[in-house]
């Protein structure tokens, strides 16, 4: 069974290609170097360069991946959530396709797919509690099964990515901020400073940072620059001591054997050193993507299609929340 995944929800172009549970390839076209100018994501240009990237990695795909167009068995792509614009983009070229090659057409949701870049593993049991970490969203995830999503919890204003890139943005830093922000964090002090860690109340599993955000941006000015590693560092534990306590949470609300994690602050060296320290403690079994498929990326998409259509749901009835058992 050979699936084409296809992913442009944000400012990442992906496509990934899957064949019995092997990833052939996996390309990415990131849009670091239009949005860095502005500092966040700009929607229209962002439309515009999926448009001029997706045929030209579709095609490169093809040739990496030594698989016919005629191959493929299947097509997902993602659907929601996103940005109107460059959802459409992929969703056109995805409705096109499978219009043209005459094969079946799956609409994933995009933050299951996230955590499905763990599914490949044949360690991971179920029920598992998933979390997605990344630009847009904050959110936790009880699966029941690889096509039962639950949501129990969700950031109420900024995500924990989006978080990064504004206080990146307060420290002239670069765009996404994550990576700057964890490079200066390994020469400060995250004792240093105590950033607020804002858990809205005794029992909630939603998150809050804009808190955080606002914490920082007093900090800095009333007293600069001048200590802008440790900033960091303090900063980066603070958002560590707040998705460490609301998995803790989490845990101790719903029984599960695996924990999963996904998107891109999964990158940072330091959340995961916290995430592994933490199940290491709790006695959870672990499970994150290599850094790649914590991307925005089209294998994801085909990983989550696969499972879809293993669980024998049909390309009709795969946009519901919460998918049957």
């Amino acid at each position: 069974m050979t699936i084409l995944g296809i992913e442009t929800s944000c400012d990442e172009t992906g496509i990934g290609i899957l064949r019995d549970d092997k990833i052939l390839c996996n390309i990415i076209a990131t849009q670091e170097d239009i949005h860095s100018v502005y500092g966040g994501v700009v929607p229209e240009l962002a439309s515009r360069a999926h448009i001029e990237r997706i045929d030209i990695l579709f095609n490169k795909a093809i040739r990496e991946s030594g698989v016919k167009v005629s191959d493929i068995d299947y097509i997902g792509v993602t659907k929601t959530p996103g940005l109107k614009g460059a959802l459409l983009v992929g969703v056109s070229f995805a409705v096109g396709l499978a219009y043209s090659i005459r094969k079946p057409l799956y609409k994933v949701n995009h933050l299951y797919s996230h955590i499905a870049s763990n599914f490949l593993n044949p360690e991971i049991k179920f029920p598992a509690l998933g979390f997605v970490v990344s630009g847009g969203h904050t959110t936790f995830f009880y699966i029941k099964a690889p096509v039962s999503f639950e949501t129990v919890g969700r950031t109420l204003d900024d995500a924990c990515g989006e978080t990064f890139d504004k206080v990146a943005r307060m420290l002239h830093l670069g765009f996404p901020g994550g990576p700057y922000i964890e490079k200066m964090a390994e020469k400060g002090e995250e004792t240093k400073i105590k950033f607020p860690v804002v858990l809205l109340g005794k029992t909630s599993l939603d998150f809050s940072f804009s808190g955080l955000k606002t914490a920082v941006l007093y900090y800095i000015k009333k007293n600069g620059l001048r200590d802008i590693q440790d900033i960091c560092a303090s900063f980066q534990k603070a958002v560590g001591d707040t998705l460490i306590e609301k998995t803790s949470r989490c845990l101790e609300r719903y029984s599960v054997k695996s924990l999963l994690l996904g998107g891109g602050v999964v990158q940072n060296g330091y959340i995961r050193k916290r995430f592994h320290e933490f199940s290491d403690k709790k006695g959870i079994k672990l499970f994150i993507p290599d850094k790649k498929l914590c991307l925005d990326n089209g294998a994801m998409i085909a990983i989550m299609t696969s499972f879809l259509i293993k669980h024998g749901v049909s390309p009709s009835e795969n946009t519901i929340e919460v998918l049957p058992t």
